[in-house]
């Protein structure tokens, strides 16, 4: 039922109108019969007369001459066009009615008054002005919706598009570390194949969807922590604790890989003993806190494409989670924190457990 109201609502939005013209008009009819003593058939008669013909100057005004000048623009073509065939109409349905009533007999001085006359082509002209009014409402919330239509399928690509850049930055980043495991002719590279396997397979699939189950962005992460420890043979501290439930939150996909990256990317080298990450997600009432620490090494490379990913995540949050995030970043001299709070909808809500620590915490 609500889906034919929705497609009909246009037609619906007119009978209702001229259903409360015609009773407007019956009680008026009412009015006029007691106090001119005029038989009820003949105004029956010239209340449908009525009805018909402002029913077809609205119409005509309302399919033809309107739509003609809103392409054209030109209100003189619009008065001509609209006055000469308005004009003719009210004139055969004064002569109409007056026929009709007496037969032009003039016993009621009142249909051959010009008061008759005016009262008729005002009514008419504000029925015909009040339907325009309508097209134009109508045509008004089309071009909303429709703008809304365009926005959002600008919006969705704009969205795949920043989605799909992270493919290739993450792929650049996983084969070097993959030619570095093969140019030490280390025992781990089969094993960084198949994790490289599971992360493109989410990549490709699960992270085409809108949203994705938590789980499977952790899941993404620890694949991603456990190419890292690989590649720095299990030498670095990395401590990975999750505080809450996991279970039924979705989420925006790959939102949290960038920082993740990036504390990896700008902040641990094999080169240095004292270099540790620290990642932790807590999910508390309806909000999820992500925050990333790592140690900053002693030269780090700032070029133009280390800030790409940050610009990039920092987008898509503002495109699917618009007003509904928060990032805080601390750049200190030994230390680099960075902060991203995402408010839940209510159907996702957490409910709170003790904190575990993943396997993946090492020291």
């Amino acid at each position: 039922m609500a889906v034919f109201f929705h497609r009909n609502r246009v037609l619906l939005l007119h009978l209702s109108f001229w259903c409360v013209y015609l009773s407007f008009n019956l009680y008026q009819i009412t009015v006029f019969q007691r106090a001119r003593g005029i038989e009820w058939g003949q105004l029956f008669t010239s209340a449908t007369v009525q009805l018909i013909f402002t029913v077809v100057i609205a119409y005509l005004n309302y399919f033809y001459t309107w739509p003609r000048f809103l392409n054209s623009k030109k209100i003189w073509r619009y008065v001509v066009e609209f006055s000469i065939p308005f004009a003719l109409l009210i004139t055969a349905r004064v002569h109409l009615h007056r026929f009709l009533i007496d037969g032009y007999t003039r016993q009621n001085e009142y249909f051959y008054s010009s008061f008759f006359i005016v009262q008729i082509t005002a009514v008419t002209l504000f029925i015909v002005l009040f339907v325009g009014m309508l097209r134009f409402a109508v045509d008004w919330f089309e071009f909303e919706s429709r703008k809304k239509e365009v926005e959002n399928e600008r919006l969705t690509a704009e969205l795949n598009f920043l989605k799909a850049q992270i493919n290739p930055h993450f792929l650049f980043n996983t084969l070097n570390n993959l030619y570095y495991l093969a140019y030490t002719k280390s025992e781990n590279t089969t094993e960084v194949i198949a994790k490289l396997s599971q992360m493109m397979r989410y990549m490709i699939y699960d992270s085409n969807h809108p949203r994705v189950l938590l789980t499977k962005e952790i899941e993404y992460m620890q694949n991603y922590i456990s190419l890292e420890r690989l590649r720095l043979n299990d030498q670095i501290p990395i401590q990975f604790k999750i505080h809450g439930s996991t279970e039924n939150i979705w989420i925006a996909p790959l939102i949290f890989i960038t920082f993740l990256e990036n504390a990896f990317k700008h902040g641990v080298s094999n080169n240095n003993s004292n270099a540790w990450v620290k990642i932790n997600i807590q999910l508390q009432d309806k909000e999820c806190i992500y925050t990333v620490e790592n140690s900053k090494a002693s030269t780090t490379n700032n070029t133009g494409k280390s800030g790409i990913g940050l610009r990039n995540v920092e987008r898509r949050l503002e495109l699917s989670y618009p007003g509904q995030y928060k990032i805080k970043v601390e750049d200190k001299p030994d230390v680099y924190f960075v902060q991203l709070n995402i408010s839940l909808s209510d159907s996702y809500a957490p409910k709170p457990v003790p904190a575990m620590t993943v396997a993946l915490a090492h020291g």
